[in-house]
């Protein structure tokens, strides 16, 4: 039983690596202690945005009745179980595909747990304890991640959620609290506050979304609050008490102590890498000081036939970066000259509005000691935005004053993820804001804000006032 490759993790990493495999017509073993998709495609980016569609629709029905005039004679509301069902519903539907795909590509999986005994031999155990001995000449390592734990307020499910308890939505708690003012805690944040819960957020750093451009996440923060999210920033979480079916939280903001009470806290502190088992400190693969496996931009690691992707394989922990490098292993694998070096990761926020980075924020261009300008162009001023009722929010465009290439696009506002597209080639190839200001964009379209936040660069928006 000798593998091609064999690919541990079904995740948004390993599940595509095993499909680019099989479409070189290589032998490929997938195997996967859980379930196919990973965490993305089960308790993550699939069913959280399947629960962020269905609490904006339910707001915006509400505001519809208010500022738009329509008539809706019952009274808005949402049954917990159906929601549950519709959420359900949509993971089943990709995760059945990706087994059809791996089937159309000859992909063989086996579910259990995975240790490497060498470099060309992994061990699966079934979780009826049964043990396989499986040959390859490559193994893909696509293990993932898990959501860190701070000592002292270690997950119960009932008291203490990670974000896999609050996908499943277990219950509507009256008064939330989330720990982290991450992409994680920000979306859970509108999601149950646009349920019906009372949402507080507690983050560590200055700023909600720590390392974004800053003038975005204080835009965000704003709109946020003004939707009845309460936000404190510069809070460090000291202490947790559970009694009488409530919890208390002692949280140090902005140097002063004070009682953070609620009846669920989420954990929402970020995610560490997933190598528990895997046998590496004995094969002797290198690890870096945060836990991640080194690897190069073939995405090897320091044994030529051992490769790593994805949350495992360090920063940004984002599914499509997970795919690419997928890719890249998969195609390496099978001869094909290829690497992992993108100028830019594009990554969303996926609260309403949404909030897409990609490249440099401002800081970080200043950092570099770019000289730098900047256009803008609000969605109050973009004639879709304001026929959708969606005025939040801008488009900023951040660019190399020397040469007018784009370093960095950032998008507030509705629908920024479906412009992520756009804004990943401009700076993936340094187009310059001239040439994008040029090319005509359909009217009316949101997407016309980032052409004239492109021409607001040398002020020459048509739309607004340019300053």
């Amino acid at each position: 039983m000798k593998y091609d490759a064999i690919v541990i993790g079904a995740g948004p990493g390993g599940y595509v690596a095993g499909i680019r495999l099989g479409q070189f017509k290589r032998k490929v073993l997938v195997v996967e202690k859980k379930y196919i998709g990973g965490v993305c495609l089960n308790v993550g980016c699939i069913p959280t945005k399947a629960l962020i569609h269905s609490a904006h629709l339910l707001s915006k029905i509400k505001n519809a009745k208010r500022t738009m005039g329509l008539k809706i004679n019952d009274d808005i509301s949402y049954d917990i179980e159906t929601l549950r069902k519709w959420k359900d519903k949509a993971v089943n539907k990709l995760t059945k595909g990706v087994e059809f795909l791996w089937k159309s590509n000859g992909v063989e999986w086996i579910k259990g747990f995975a240790k490497i005994l060498n470099e060309n031999s992994v061990e699966v155990i079934k979780e009826d304890g049964e043990s396989k001995i499986f040959e390859t000449e490559n193994i893909i390592i696509a293990t993932g991640s898990y959501p860190a734990i701070i000592p002292g307020f270690e997950p119960d499910g009932k008291y203490i959620w990670t974000s896999d308890d609050a996908v499943s939505l277990p219950f509507i708690p009256s008064k939330l609290i989330i720990l982290g003012a991450g992409a994680i805690g920000l979306e859970f944040a509108y999601i149950y506050k646009n349920l019906g819960s009372d949402v507080e957020v507690y983050e560590l750093m200055p700023q909600i979304l720590p390392g974004i451009d800053k003038e975005m996440a204080d835009e965000l923060e704003k709109i946020l609050k003004k939707e009845g999210i309460k936000i404190y920033t510069n809070a460090k979480a000291k202490e947790l008490i559970k009694e009488n079916g409530k919890i208390k939280m002692k949280v140090e903001v902005q140097n002063k102590e004070q009682i953070a009470e609620g009846n669920v806290l989420l954990l929402a502190v970020g995610r560490k890498p997933y190598t528990a088992g895997l046998n590496l400190e004995n094969i002797n693969v290198e690890i870096d000081n945060r836990g991640f496996i080194k690897v190069d931009k073939k995405r090897r690691t320091n044994i030529k036939n051992i490769f790593a992707i994805g949350d495992v394989a360090g920063m940004p922990l984002l599914a499509h970066k997970a795919s690419r490098e997928g890719i890249v292993a998969a195609e390496v694998i099978s001869g094909v000259e290829n690497e992992y070096s993108p100028l830019a990761v594009p990554a969303v926020v996926y609260t309403i509005p949404e909030l897409l980075t990609v490249g440099f924020s401002e800081e970080e261009a200043i950092q570099r000691n770019l000289k730098i300008k900047i256009g803008k162009f609000p969605f109050s001023a973009n004639g879709k935005a304001v026929a959708s009722d969606e005025i939040y929010g801008f488009v900023k465009i951040i660019v190399n004053e020397e040469n007018d290439e784009i370093v960095g696009i950032h998008i507030l506002g509705p629908e920024a993820s479906s412009m992520a597209g756009e804004a990943s080639l401009a700076v993936e190839k340094r187009i310059k804001a001239e040439d994008l200001g040029k090319c005509i964009h359909p009217h009316p379209t949101l997407s016309e804000a980032i052409m004239e936040a492109a021409e607001n660069v040398h002020k020459r928006a048509i739309h607004i006032v340019n300053k």
